[in-house]
């Protein structure tokens, strides 16, 4: 497989599938599939590759190319569609919100749930978490294991990438929420979110130590995954496990 190694390769198969489809939005998107994502290709290439196709399509046809492009069940696809997503949620919250649920359960894999959530929903939450938050417990009770799966996706990334301490503080209880899930998909995203607030705001989990201990709803797995988190913050020597 070919491989695409720098910045200027991608501008330059970008511009030569920008002419040879004639500003035709699905004849790009086929220039695209079969120029760049058959091609190896690092993700963040294919984010730089998306901010440029972003600021090349116009806005009106934007989800007629990825619907397209995701169509197809490629890795980079899932990249560029949530990178574009990323970009047109500031103009477009919910939408491009319902679209990211759109490709997820379509996708029906937990490599496409985490590739879309964290640059769709865990962005929104780092920087836009009074309107995200509320959006992500509606998602906790979604019928599909994926958009549920994504809470906790996007809740790693937003925590791991800075999230104010107030909104973790708030992201944390919301997750516990859904602490007793038995899907195993779910239940690894959930636990991946928790183990990361464990790490990094180890005084949040702390406030709530005596709840941990005592709220039979808190699988094992959960529990697991707070300790390991907090054996890993080295702001705090945890005595969790006594």
């Amino acid at each position: 497989m070919d491989s695409i190694t720098s910045k200027k390769e991608i501008k330059a198969l970008l511009d030569r599938s920008f002419e040879s489809s004639k500003g035709k939005t699905n004849a790009l998107a086929e220039e695209i599939l079969s120029e760049l994502l058959t091609k190896k290709i690092k993700f963040p290439l294919l984010e730089f590759a998306a901010k440029e196709l972003h600021g090349r399509i116009a806005d009106k046809e934007q989800i007629v190319f990825l619907d397209r492009i995701i169509a197809r069940k490629t890795m980079g696809g899932n990249v560029i569609a949530g990178m574009m997503l990323q970009l047109r949620s500031e103009k477009y919250f919910r939408p491009s919100w319902k679209k990211a649920v759109e490709y997820m359960i379509f996708g029906d894999e937990w490599y496409v749930c985490d590739i879309i959530g964290e640059r769709v929903m865990g962005h929104s939450l780092l920087k836009n978490p009074e309107e995200s938050l509320p959006m992500l417990k509606k998602f906790l009770n979604h019928e599909n294991a994926w958009v549920v799966r994504s809470v906790g996706v996007a809740s790693h990334y937003a925590v791991k990438k800075g999230l104010a301490k107030k909104y973790v503080e708030e992201t944390f209880q919301l997750l516990l929420t859904k602490a007793d899930t038995k899907d195993f998909h779910t239940k690894k995203g959930i636990g991946w979110a928790i183990k990361t607030i464990a790490k990094f705001h180890p005084d949040i989990v702390r406030k709530f130590e005596s709840r941990l201990k005592a709220d039979e709803t808190i699988s094992s797995f959960v529990q697991t995954k707070i300790r390991i988190g907090l054996s890993r913050s080295s702001k705090y020597a945890s005595k969790y496990s006594d």
